[in-house]
């Protein structure tokens, strides 16, 4: 998150000019730091999909139970779901069948996708992360096209049960509602995100700072949300291996490892002078 470009600038390069941003591996790890200096203000990054809220939203209970006047979360929670459906219905839509992402739903369980897959007749795999995992997911999925079927599959049975962590979405809805979301490079997606509850308002750092009439610009030449939205791919924009790089990204896409042109520009494709891939880079996965 450190590299993700905003307006103006990145997370990394305020650290760069003296900025007071840590990385911290867990948010519990923010509550620690809020406790210890009751004097700053502490606002956590709460982001990422279903897999992180439920950590997430143990920090902003603990921060409640602890009675903490200094902490605040800034959320930036979407869910997955709702862009499913978002990318089906729009008239530009190439998707025939999906991946479900199997650490989403190691915390969510399938429930959600299987009205997805009788609406749209979409076939839907839940699948793993390892080299093994995706093909056999890919497999899985490409059988259903081919016999006609729309179903929702487990491939990742080994981590993932049809109901999901209960115990975690508890804990998500004891903290979280859900509301609309704006997804940066594709807009506004009802129902999209999590947002805290009424009881947890003071925790919300747009409240207490009032961030609500900052808007993110985004870069002209980044089509990240077309990339997202699989109606286009890396080697379309005119800015990939030019003005963005996983060291200078433009988009999300760039930003992750995980990220479709971060993948791209990892194994040289469609670069000037492509490089050779280390071995562990072709066979690494990292959920």
């Amino acid at each position: 998150m450190l590299r993700v470009p905003g307006s103006t600038t990145d997370l990394l390069s305020l650290k760069a000019r003296g900025a007071d941003v840590r990385i911290v591996y867990s948010p519990l790890d923010a509550v620690r730091i809020a406790a210890a200096n009751p004097d700053r203000q502490v606002v956590f990054f709460a982001i990422g999909f279903e897999t992180t809220a439920p950590a997430n939203a143990m920090a902003v209970w603990q921060a409640a139970r602890l009675g903490l006047d200094n902490f605040t979360v800034l959320v930036s929670h979407v869910l997955v779901p709702p862009a499913m459906c978002a990318i089906l219905e729009s008239p530009t839509c190439q998707v025939q069948a999906f991946l479900a992402a199997g650490h989403v739903c190691a915390v969510m369980g399938w429930t959600e996708y299987e009205p997805i897959a009788a609406r749209y007749h979409v076939p839907i795999v839940v699948t793993g992360f390892e080299p093994l995992d995706l093909l056999e997911g890919i497999l899985m999925a490409i059988r259903q096209l081919e016999s006609g079927r729309a179903e929702v599959e487990n491939q990742y049975a080994r981590a993932v049960k049809r109901e999901g962590n209960l115990q975690a979405q508890k804990t998500v809805f004891r903290v979280f509602d859900i509301g609309d979301r704006k997804w940066r490079g594709i807009g506004m997606i009802p129902a999209s995100g999590y947002h805290l509850r009424p009881e947890f308002a003071r925790f919300d750092a747009e409240e207490r700072f009032d961030v609500g009439t900052i808007h993110t610009s985004e870069h002209p030449a980044c089509i990240a949300g077309q990339i997202l939205q699989g109606t286009k791919t890396p080697l379309d924009c005119t800015a990939y291996g030019v003005l963005c790089s996983p060291q200078k990204p433009l988009g999300a896409p760039m930003v992750s490892s995980e990220g479709v042109c971060s993948a791209y520009h990892a194994a040289g494709r469609g670069l000037a002078t492509p490089r050779a891939v280390p071995l562990f880079e072709l066979t690494r996965s990292e959920p």
